[in-house]
């Protein structure tokens, strides 16, 4: 099953014209194990959702195709 996430940062990446091996080094993760994320061989969970965001400069959000006012399920899900 495709993960929106993993489109979602797909589709950012290529928009900001980014090599995926230097978002990977900029969230922290080896190429590898990045492109499994991407690539639905392993999950991205909600503790890779920070460094991807900062790595691709977007807020959380993005990654779950939210860029309006509304809250995010990320942002619902973590409220304190």
């Amino acid at each position: 099953m495709k993960s929106e996430i993993a489109e979602n940062v797909k589709s950012i990446i290529k928009e900001k014209g980014l090599l995926q091996k230097a978002v990977a080094k900029r969230a922290g993760y080896g190429q590898k194990a990045f492109n499994n994320m991407l690539n639905n061989r392993k999950v991205i969970t909600d503790r890779d959702i920070i460094p991807i965001a900062k790595a691709l400069d977007v807020e959380p959000n993005v990654l779950f195709g939210h860029q309006g006012g509304d809250k995010s399920v990320w942002e619902k899900r973590h409220e304190a």
